[in-house]
């Protein structure tokens, strides 16, 4: 089981809220993400303690195989990890973005699409995000929206707090507002095309780069009457939350210690920690501990997992499984 050094990023619309939610020192500010896992190139991460400190991410997946990532996901990904994990501290505003499908990302940039989820662990009074279109539009009233800056007037909007839950599948134009403190899970791809930006201008000055006419093929204009996910929020018993051939999230809030058997899951199981602290133990007996901020990569070799629980233990967990 691997914990990950976390890659801080300095954000212009970033906060100051993850460095003590993850009980991390660091002069850097404004920090707006914190990569969790990512095999990201450039970005992979790094292990944090134990007999493999200081190897990567990548460097794991080419030694282990299957035995880390799981057979069938061995097979369709090969050396890249499917997943990247990130917190979300927005102090403003982030731009309203989209992101492209498999199809379209590989025609485009040889790259892999981005389906995403969003939890929000924390928010501000008033907190509010974006999602969706809330009434139908053709891709020319897109287009002039954005040019005559009523881009927001055509989205649905969302007051938020702890706990709310959206599915992001590629395509959909959404928007994460200030106060929001969020887990993301999404596919492994950096590909994101700014929509609009509020007009702000960079630390030099200029105005933000925007990605009109790449959004406007990118985009999926389905108007649907809602964008939240719903959930039955439950005490010590694994709740479904997302289920797509991206990956499968789940949530556990524990108050007393809990089993879950893994011998018939062939995946990897990530584990995000988003409240309180405990342990977690394989079936080898290999314990570590968990706490707020933290996140955990368990190899699909692993049979079981036992938790132990300081008060609370609040857990996502996702996988992958075709």
């Amino acid at each position: 089981m691997y914990k990950f050094r976390p890659i801080l990023k300095s954000m212009l619309w970033g906060g100051e809220k993850i460095a003590p939610y993850k009980g991390v020192e660091t002069e850097l500010r404004s920090i707006g993400e914190s990569w969790e896992i990512s095999g990201v190139k450039g970005c992979e991460s790094v292990v944090d303690g134990g007999k493999d400190d200081g190897m990567s991410l990548t460097e794991l997946i080419t030694r282990d195989k299957a035995a880390l990532l799981g057979r069938s996901n061995y097979e369709r990904f090969g050396k890249e990890f499917p997943l990247l994990i990130k917190f979300i501290d927005a102090r403003q505003d982030l731009s309203i973005q989209v992101h492209p499908n498999d199809k379209l990302a590989w025609e485009r940039h040889q790259s892999k699409g981005k389906t995403e989820m969003w939890y929000v662990v924390d928010a501000d009074e008033g907190s509010r995000l974006r999602s969706g279109f809330a009434k139908q539009v053709t891709p020319d009233e897109y287009e002039k929206s954005i040019a005559d800056n009523t881009i927001t007037d055509l989205l649905q909007e969302y007051d938020i707090h702890k706990g709310d839950l959206f599915f992001l599948p590629a395509g959909r134009v959404h928007s994460i507002g200030a106060g929001a403190f969020i887990a993301e899970i999404q596919q492994t791809s950096n590909i994101t095309y700014r929509i609009y930006d509020f007009n702000r201008c960079d630390d030099s000055g200029n105005p933000r780069e925007l990605h009109t006419e790449l959004s406007k093929g990118a985009i999926d204009y389905t108007v649907l009457p809602d964008y939240r996910t719903y959930y039955d929020a439950r005490n010590d018993e694994l709740v479904p939350l997302v289920s797509c051939r991206y990956f499968t999230t789940s949530m556990l809030h524990l108050t007393k210690p809990f089993e879950m058997p893994l011998d018939e899951l062939d995946s990897f199981v990530i584990l995000i920690c988003t409240a309180g602290s405990g342990t977690v133990t394989d079936n080898e007996g290999n314990t570590v501990t968990l706490r707020q901020g933290e996140s955990l990569l368990v190899p699909a070799s692993v049979k079981g997992l036992t938790f132990g629980v300081n008060g609370k233990l609040d857990l996502l967990t996702s996988w992958i499984v075709e």
